[in-house]
């Protein structure tokens, strides 16, 4: 009995791995992505793409492991739950409300140190990102908060 339970089991973990996710890769920059609508310095990109684009834009780039399954699946829902929050590539597509606001998160989760998540962290230690680091996020946040604001009224401070 069970061998035969093992051998089910074996069974299925082989055949899931047929079973996969669409992947979050698409080529280039759009008119939507946030660099498109505000300057972004270089140093902020920098952190960004390091730290922040695999959960938070539409380019994320694959460990080997996320083609193992179930991991694959998981990886791909943190994925689409990182970019329902935000998303830098779709960031031109936000209302001014909308884009004041993903900047009050992002200050909000780097202050906390919620961001980037311990999860992410274990496999891509080059993510962490240092006091100084932070700090310049926070502070680049704010003054595209007040950037936001100046451009588009509509956000009340």
């Amino acid at each position: 009995m069970k061998k035969k339970i093992i051998g089910i089991l074996l069974i299925i973990l082989i055949g899931i791995q047929f079973i996969r996710p669409d992947r979050n890769e698409s080529a280039g920059i759009t008119a939507n992505d946030i660099t498109q609508h505000y300057f972004i310095p270089p140093d902020i990109t920098e952190i960004l793409e390091r730290a922040c684009y695999d959960c938070h834009s539409n380019n994320t780039h694959y460990p080997w492991y996320t083609n193992i399954q179930p991991v694959g699946w998981w990886m791909q829902d943190h994925v689409e739950d990182g970019k329902r929050s935000l998303n830098f590539n779709e960031f031109g597509t936000y209302s001014p409300q909308d884009q004041d606001h993903a900047m009050e998160e992002v200050i909000e989760v780097i202050e906390k140190q919620e961001m980037p998540l311990n999860s992410y962290l274990w496999m891509h230690g080059e993510a962490k990102l240092t006091d100084e680091e932070n700090q310049a996020l926070i502070d680049w946040a704010q003054q595209l908060q007040a950037e936001i604001a100046a451009v588009k009224p509509a956000v009340k401070k």
